[in-house]
């Protein structure tokens, strides 16, 4: 079976585990609650919007959709890495007030879904973490290592995602003229 086609938040036999798509990023491993994930898919060409902040990388389209797309690496304050065959683009749909917000994010490269028990989730490490602490949910332990469990709605805050919602909005009024 495809780890990636695992859906739902625990496995049967699991109920005290949530899923977790793992991907890496910088050559660092994180994840991402699979809750809010709708899709992965292949990296492709990007439309640039202008005037965006720059870990806004640009938009695609998504089945007539127009999805912006951030750069993590560059929310992060790091330099972008490159992309390779390996890039992908995780698709997350978010909870804005009423309405429900797609926003693509670039990775490096897809891993596994894994269950991690809240158990093994240990909190943000108050210094020594190479991204804000405040877009850390955890640590989660896996296998004797940890990987960083991203903090959704911190790394894509409010303000941030009503500027992306801007960005569709900008794309979608670019296209149409």
């Amino acid at each position: 079976m495809n780890p990636l086609a695992v859906t739902g938040n625990s496995t049967p036999g699991s109920a005290d585990h949530t899923q977790y798509l793992t991907f890496m990023l910088g050559g660092e491993v994180f994840a991402i609650g699979i809750l809010v994930i709708k899709e992965i898919i292949q990296y492709s060409g990007l439309t640039s919007v202008p005037m965006m902040p720059d870990f806004i990388r640009g938009v695609i389209n998504l089945r007539g959709a127009v999805v912006p797309v951030m750069d993590l690496m560059a929310r992060f304050g790091r330099q972008a890495g490159a992309v390779t065959k390996r890039s992908c683009i995780v698709i997350v749909e978010m909870d804005c007030g009423d309405e429900q917000q797609v926003i693509g994010v670039i990775v490096d490269a897809v891993n596994a879904v894994v269950d991690i028990a809240p158990s093994d989730i240990e909190p943000a490490p108050s210094f020594g973490a190479r991204i804000q602490c405040e877009f850390i949910e955890g640590m989660g332990k896996i296998d004797g290592g940890f990987i960083i469990l991203l903090n959704v709605n911190r790394v894509l805050s409010i303000e941030q995602i009503e500027a992306v919602g801007q960005v569709g909005t900008a794309a979608a009024s670019l296209q149409l003229a």
